[in-house]
């Protein structure tokens, strides 16, 4: 037994003030460190070696505790903001948004109700309501920050059938013998998660040699499966290749009918933004519902998804949870951003992202993702004149795949293992169609031409 108190946790004292100390210096030096190291995991096994047993009954105490952290725990992960991280999705928060994550959490705030959280909530709400109306949506829509694009997809989704019930409730009518949702068989994985969890089945159509979705596809998917559908999902920005579905079109073939449009923009709808790109994604005005991650191309911390809804009022009344402790909230036509998603507790986590935005402005964020589209464009173009190397596509956004001609999955692991080790960058094979294939993500604005060029040459 110790001799400590139930309240040493809590108070105020000498060790506490310690313990924010240095975990205030740890986070400065961190926030400000120009030459972090790209850093790379460990096994199991060298980690339980490294840092020795850390929980006790007693307690290891702070010092040793961030010492841990800092030199065994923290090196074993991969720095994502660094700028040759260039594989799957890569974060790149501002210095503000990074900073800002810490008064949040220093902040004690429960952003999941008006009631106790109001300023936060109106804080987060102006973001929604900016995102909002760049891509065209009207006065009265909102949302929510949630975790990430894999929960605000389903909340979407489950609204959209939440609604579908609705209708066919008020009209006396018998539901289909199963739901249905249509996407691109290249949609991401998490609409077939979603469908996995609301039990619903997913129509996978066919695009073409683009890997773009079009309307006459929805079209007929919708003639075939009729009002079992009960959404349409189209990509703005597909993670493995960046590609835009043609929306406008897509909202064309489902008017008329009574399926909701959800776009999934969780990486490239932020493109947008850009007037480099805007034109790519008309159609978004018509969406019931999108999703947009601003851990990904808006420069937040990890991990926020802007959910937002044409009609609010819709996913209020899909998520809204009752129980007698939670009348005080539910009973009110207050914006508890809780009741508009699959979740109940939650963070501020939209905050970062408004604290970035008040500090900076929206031009500069416009500027950094135009410049990450011109700088995919200016390497893709070095890449078509390399011989060793084959373009798969042309990119759209900010994602650039390509071949080394000659190699197999081995040559396209050993190369990747290769630049870790050597701290030169992280870039992970990728695959389309059956070939293995490299893959710069391109988004953070200190990522240099010379960086990817330095990468090409590792494959000569």
């Amino acid at each position: 037994m110790t001799n400590s108190t139930p309240g040493r946790m809590h108070e105020v004292t000498d060790e506490t003030r310690a313990i924010v100390d240095m975990v205030l210096d740890y986070s400065r030096t961190r926030l400000l460190s120009e030459d972090t190291p790209l850093d790379k995991p460990l096994s199991a096994a060298e980690l339980t070696r490294l840092a020795g047993r850390t929980i006790d009954e007693a307690g290891i105490g702070a010092r040793k505790a961030l010492g841990v952290f800092e030199h065994v725990l923290a090196p074993a992960c991969i720095t994502t903001d660094d700028p040759r991280y260039l594989s799957f999705i890569p974060s790149a928060p501002t210095k503000a948004a990074a900073a800002f994550d810490l008064v949040v959490s220093a902040s004690a705030l429960y952003g999941g109700s008006w009631l106790e959280g109001a300023g936060a909530v109106h804080a987060e709400n102006e973001v929604l309501r900016w995102l909002a109306a760049e891509f065209g949506l009207p006065a009265g829509a909102g949302g929510v920050f949630v975790q990430g694009g894999t929960l605000g997809n389903l909340s979407a989704l489950v609204a959209a059938r939440e609604a579908a019930r609705d209708r066919f409730a008020d009209a006396g009518r018998p539901r289909p013998d199963a739901w249905r949702v249509v996407c691109s068989v290249e949609a991401h994985s998490s609409i077939a998660s979603a469908a996995r969890v609301m039990d619903v089945e997913v129509v996978g159509v066919p695009v073409g040699e683009d890997g773009v979705l079009r309307g006459d596809a929805v079209r007929a998917a919708l003639d075939e499966y009729g009002e079992s559908v009960f959404a349409v999902v189209a990509t703005a920005g597909s993670t493995n290749f960046g590609i835009v579905d043609d929306i406008a079109d897509i909202a064309r073939a489902i008017e008329g009918t009574d399926a909701w449009l959800h776009v999934d923009g969780a990486y490239g709808l932020t493109g947008m933004l850009s007037p480099r790109a805007r034109q790519r994604f008309a159609g978004v005005e018509h969406a019931d519902s999108l999703v947009v991650d601003p851990h990904k191309w808006l420069f937040a911390p990890f991990d926020a998804c802007a959910l937002i809804y044409r009609d609010p009022e819709l996913g209020r009344r899909a998520h809204t949870q009752h129980a007698e402790y939670l009348d005080t909230l539910t009973e009110t036509s207050d914006w508890s951003p809780s009741d508009f998603a699959a979740h109940l507790t939650r963070r501020a986590r939209g905050l970062p992202l408004w604290f970035s935005l008040a500090t900076y402005g929206a031009a500069v964020y416009r500027e950094a993702i135009t410049a990450a589209i011109e700088l995919a464009e200016r390497v893709a173009d070095e890449i078509e004149r390399r011989p060793e190397v084959s373009l798969v596509r042309r990119p759209q956004l900010g994602v650039v795949v390509f071949e080394r001609v000659g190699w197999d999955k081995p040559d396209y692991d050993r190369w990747s293992a290769r630049l870790l080790d050597d701290q030169h960058a992280f870039v992970t094979p990728s695959s389309h169609a059956g070939r293995v294939n490299a893959r710069f993500a391109i988004l953070n604005p200190r990522t240099t031409f010379d960086d990817l060029v330095g990468i090409l040459d590792t494959m000569l």
